[in-house]
């Protein structure tokens, strides 16, 4: 793969509230990804991106939800996370900034 097929694997980070305990104290970092992504294909894309070492890697299928506004009902829509264990004494820069 080359650089930019990285950048379609991985979408986003994920930034939420247990996201953010698992990367304090568990050293682990959870990210929205292509739903097409395998394990291997998420592990490659991390260490090209980010320049560490990832030991494990755990893939969750988020379903789709119903939600209405009034009168008005819809779907929001689901995704896939993946919740990617680094090795030991790694960790990535731009995670340490945010607040």
């Amino acid at each position: 793969m080359n650089g930019s097929e990285y950048f379609n694997i991985i979408k986003k980070p994920l930034l939420t509230e247990k996201a953010t305990d698992l990367r304090d104290f568990n050293n682990k970092i959870a990210f929205e990804v292509d739903p097409r992504a395998n394990k291997a294909m998420i592990t490659e894309a991390i260490e090209k991106i980010f320049n560490v070492k990832v030991e494990k890697v755990n893939i969750i299928n988020t379903a789709s939800k119903p939600k209405r506004l009034g009168r008005y009902a819809g779907v929001r829509g689901g995704f896939k996370k993946a919740i990617v264990s680094l090795k030991e004494g790694k960790k990535i820069d731009i995670f340490e900034r945010v607040i």
